[in-house]
């Protein structure tokens, strides 16, 4: 069946960096455009970063993360990544990935920014 398993979320401070990993199964990953979304206490899930099918897949990131945030694909480990750096209190959420067209989000991972 169909699984998205994320990793690499913690506690950073302020200017700090994390990289976030989402292992796929289940389905023909190479296929699919990924997300990352992020949902914060009380707000609305919100995308965070995109990207295309496809060895090449191209990007798109939202721009409250522009120039800090970065997204990728390994289509033979199966697996999206984020990286983040100079992480700000305001990127402090629950960060899920997201199958786009299969609908199927991963259980998230806790990212919290903070002194």
């Amino acid at each position: 069946q169909v699984q998205l398993v994320e990793s690499g979320g913690g506690l950073v401070q302020p200017g700090g960096s994390l990289r976030l990993s989402c292992a796929a199964s289940g389905f023909t990953f190479s296929w699919y455009i990924m997300s990352w979304y992020r949902q914060a206490p009380g707000k609305e899930r919100e995308l965070v970063a995109r990207i295309t099918s496809g060895d090449y897949g191209e990007t798109k990131v939202a721009d409250p993360v522009k120039g800090r945030f970065t997204i990728s694909r390994n289509n033979a480990k199966k697996t999206v990544y984020l990286a983040m750096n100079n992480l700000k209190p305001e990127d402090t959420a629950v960060y899920y990935c997201y199958a786009n067209d299969l609908n199927f989000w991963g259980q998230g991972t806790q990212v919290t920014v903070s002194s």
